[in-house]
């Protein structure tokens, strides 16, 4: 190397590490917290109704959000007295709207409209319609009518239409909307009566509403209740309906306090048993909750009714005196002590408590979050404004409302790293960063960039493509589903021990006997330029959105759990990913790989170690929770393949694995990369080995980490919109300092690996099949070319990353993978068709790539199979029409 070349490297290493201190920087002072997961203030107070100066409050309006603006109908209150000192409730009809104005502050509005009844106690949904109320009750009868409440922003107006009738009068009922269905339980039908078993469901994802009907469902397992609360979430699959507490009144106006809690799941259509209400109590009658999160719902208030069992039995002894006293019996004075004692307690009542619990819906844990700065409001609801909670008035005691209208905000920054993680972290990117100087030096053709000239060790070479495999989505993603669910997917992973027979004695000899630099020189070869573009421009394009996934997903659970800022972590992984790779080829991207899997795979064991030490009873605990779980649960032999059963476990992980191992070029390129084909065929063997340890290593986690979260419910964070950021939070908050550091480098790292792979490869593809096959490098040095390659693809694909962070991630990855995933589907048929095939030609090739897309387009809508089988259905596709067109045409 010249001192010229020298130089100009040790410029741009001071470059790029000026960069990467700026990151590092704004990482420190970007790494905020809160110490708490809500904050707690207040919008205006409601105004007084017409007629009134003072708002005492409102219990049991109906309430939800229409166009963006709060609205607040009906309830009802005691204006003038106590009710225990003769005060007579008081039903309203009006309807207030709080509306943000120019100067960021807020103002109730009082409309001219009004709804149908001076009603309250019953439930309200937002919906494309408007705001339908429905159910409730007035001061002599419940009600069975639903009404929209459509508010029009232009002109400030209300417009009131009826909507569907309940199959009877119903209040104080549980209510929750779950996907585009409103479920609502229990209840009174008969004003003063006994409470309800009913259940029912409105669907409400027709747009033609005169069409919504109310259906009756089968009930719960459980006692009929009323003043029980309802919420939707889910449950780690699906989103459900959970119904919890209540109190039980039976015909003569006895009635007892609820505890106990159900569920019911809409796909299976089945209700199960949370709690008996007997081990596990949830005592949150007339309470408000809201869900929060992936897996979360919180209950901000919620009696637990020990006072006012405790009024009834004064209530009761009251009665026996004043009988006793009518029967002549002498116990007046005794009969005023009584009531003396009723006032007391009904005026020193406390109120409803303050405490905030929180429920997950998959370890199934009640918990105590922490403590409102104020009385709990029952009898009112939780909705959801902005990104924010709001609980407007309501009742605080027996009697007294208030007209305070609580914002619960959701903090997602609870925990931080501290300076020494952060060291760590910045200490580990630099070791990345030095490596790629030191391979720098040995870079001195294409030979060696794309294919280390031949100096790779085999395993070495299987750490690549196993750390290549296992990104940072897949260190966390795999803990994450065996924590919510169980091992069913256990099997996909083991299916590459069925494949790498096929790629050890058929792909990798083709390949090494080809001596290709890109997998799809051979497509040119054996078939016609057109496809071998179309192949290696699609797998290009893929690998610049996977880069994008890639670095954005961790990204998010990264945020969530450490507070650096999102921009920040996808800057950090470009920006550390492009030095090595740009300046050490894919020499520093394997031996980089190798750190970076000895990283993962040594951080997923100590977190593992530490977490069963961490739990009362240790390893066998675990195993005993998780078995009583059904966490273990591995075959399903159900003949389906909609479901997660083995079938599509194997049909999907063969296919998926051929498509991987055989024709993309990030596991082609590290065959090419050994000596010779027996150590190349050995790297594929150590891949297929380090799979099962990797397997058993991630799923335990995930299973302790339900074990650990069901043993301590209070440490886990309810916040998380994504169950993917729980082994990161482990990791941050229940690891010493140094540690957490250690381990969300390896998370970063997981990143780096897939990261460095895609765009050493992409560029290899660009180079080799673009740019050197159509002589376009006759004036620039062919390594110049590969590294400048190298290094837009890196930009694009960070490009992309921060691109999704600032859109609708969902929609844009979503069409991103419709379109290329069609291409990329059927990638695998063609390499079968051109490696197994003689009679295949490039004109039935192409048939059968249309075909194969038309067919994946077809089950990308119908969705007839689960999406693991998406791979063989574009592979099996691909090769048959392929194969069968070629037969209509002279090979060309």
């Amino acid at each position: 190397m010249t001192k010229k070349v020298l130089l100009n490297n040790n410029k741009n290493i001071q470059f790029w590490g000026y960069l990467l201190s700026i990151i590092c920087f704004f990482i420190y002072f970007k790494a905020n917290s809160q110490d708490r997961y809500f904050e707690y203030s207040h919008f205006p107070n409601l105004p007084p109704n017409t007629g009134q100066k003072v708002q005492p409050g409102l219990a049991g309006a109906y309430t939800g959000i229409d166009d963006d603006f709060l609205i607040v109908a009906g309830g009802a209150n005691f204006p003038d007295k106590l009710p225990w000192e003769g005060g007579t409730k008081t039903y309203y009809d009006e309807i207030f709207i709080l509306k943000k104005k120019t100067d960021g502050t807020f103002q109730w509005e009082t409309n001219s409209k009004r709804i149908p009844f001076s009603s309250g106690y019953g439930g309200a949904i937002s919906t494309n319609r408007g705001l339908l109320c429905f159910g409730g009750n007035n001061s002599d009868s419940t009600i069975s009518d639903s009404w929209f409440i459509d508010y029009i922003p232009e002109t400030g107006e209300i417009e009131i239409s009826q909507g569907p009738i309940l199959p009877v009068p119903l209040t104080n009922f549980a209510f929750a909307k779950v996907d585009n269905d409103i479920y609502v339980a229990g209840g009174i039908s008969e004003f003063g009566g006994a409470s309800t078993n009913s259940f029912y469901r409105l669907s409400i994802g027709d747009n033609n509403f005169k069409d919504w009907k109310w259906e009756l469902l089968s009930s719960w397992d459980g006692d009929p209740r009323a003043f029980s609360v309802g919420v939707g979430q889910s449950n780690g699959l699906e989103n459900c309906f959970y119904l919890f507490s209540g109190r039980n009144i039976d015909p003569q106006g006895e009635w007892k306090v609820l505890a106990d809690a159900h569920v019911y799941n809409p796909t299976i259509k089945k209700w199960q048993i949370i709690s008996k209400g007997i081990d596990k109590e949830f005592k949150v009658m007339a309470g408000t909750a809201f869900p929060v999160g992936a897996s979360s719902i919180i209950f901000p208030s919620g009696s637990d009714g020990n006072l006012a069992i405790e009024e009834i039995d004064i209530k009761k002894r009251i009665e026996h005196l004043e009988s006793r006293l009518v029967n002549g019996e002498d116990v007046g004075e005794v009969l005023q002590l009584a009531k003396l004692k009723l006032t007391n307690h009904l005026n020193n009542h406390p109120g409803f408590g303050n405490k905030v619990y929180g429920f997950n819906t998959i370890s199934q844990e009640f918990y105590e979050i922490e403590e409102i700065p104020q009385t709990g409001q029952v009898t009112t609801s939780a909705v959801a404004w902005g990104g924010d909670i709001v609980v407007p008035s309501g009742e605080v005691r027996p009697g007294v409302r208030t007209p305070e209208v609580l914002k619960i905000t959701i903090n997602k920054d609870a925990k931080h790293l501290g300076i020494i993680d952060m060291l760590v972290i910045g200490l580990y990117f630099l070791t990345l960063a030095w490596m790629g100087y030191f391979f720098s030096k040995r870079q001195k053709s294409t030979e060696d960039y794309f294919k280390g000239g031949g100096r790779i060790p085999w395993w070495a070479a299987g750490l690549s493509i196993f750390g290549t495999a296992l990104s940072a989505i897949t260190f966390m993603a795999v803990p994450a589903k065996t924590f919510a669910t169980d091992w069913s997917y256990f099997m996909l992973n083991m299916t590459i021990f069925l494949v790498a027979p096929v790629i050890v004695f058929w792909f990798i000899p083709f390949f090494r006997k080809l001596n290709v630099t890109t997998a799809y020189e051979f497509l040119e070869s054996r078939f016609n330029l057109t496809i071998r573009l179309l192949g290696s421009l699609s797998f290009i394009l893929f690998q610049i959105g996977r880069m994008g996934v890639v670095m954005f997903l961790p990204s998010i659970a990264l945020n969530v759990v450490t507070g650096i800022d999102i921009f920040v972590c996808i800057s950090l992984m470009g920006v550390v990913s492009m030095i090595y790779t740009i300046y050490g080829g894919i020499e520093a991207v394997i031996w980089t790989d190798v750190v970076q899997v000895i990283v993962l795979l040594g951080g997923a064991i100590l977190s593992l170690v530490l977490m069963v030490t961490s739990i009362d009873g240790g390893l066998k605990e675990i195993l005993e929770m998780a078995k009583e779980n059904d966490k273990f649960n591995i075959i399903d032999l159900d003949l389906s393949l909609k479901q997660p059963t083995v079938w599509v476990m194997l049909l999907g992980g063969i296919f998926a694995n051929i498509t991987t191992y055989g024709s993309d070029q990030t596991m082609v390129q590290r065959y090419l990369t050994t000596k010779t084909q027996k150590e190349a065929q050995k790297s594929v063997w150590t891949n297929a080995i380090l799979t099962i340890p990797a397997t058993l290593i991630f799923f335990f986690v995930g299973t302790t980490l339900f074990a650990f979260f069901k043993n301590y419910p209070s440490e886990l964070n309810p916040t998380f919109e994504n169950n993917d950021a729980i082994f990161p939070w482990y990791i941050v908050s229940e690891l010493p300092t140094g540690i957490s550091g250690l381990l969300i480098a390896a998370i970063f790292a997981a990143a780096m690996s897939s990261l460095s792979s895609s765009m050493n490869s992409a560029a290899t593809s660009y180079a080799t099949d673009i740019h050197f096959r159509f002589g376009w490098n006759k004036k620039t040095n062919e390594l110049k070319i590969a590294r400048k390659a190298t290094l837009m693809i890196g930009i694009i694909g960070t490009i992309f990353a921060i691109m999704m962070a600032t859109v609708d991630v969902k929609s844009l990855w979503d069409e991103f993978q419709k379109v290329l995933g069609l291409v990329i589907g059927s990638l695998g048929g063609v390499f079968l068709l051109g490696i197994f095939t003689k009679r295949a030609n490039s004109i039935g090739v192409l048939i059968g790539i249309v075909v194969s897309i038309m067919v994946q387009v077809y089950v990308g809508v119908t969705e007839p199979v689960h999406i693991l089988v998406y791979s063989a259905t574009g592979v099996i596709s691909c090769f048959f029409v392929g194969y069968v067109a070629s037969l209509f045409f002279a090979k060309d």
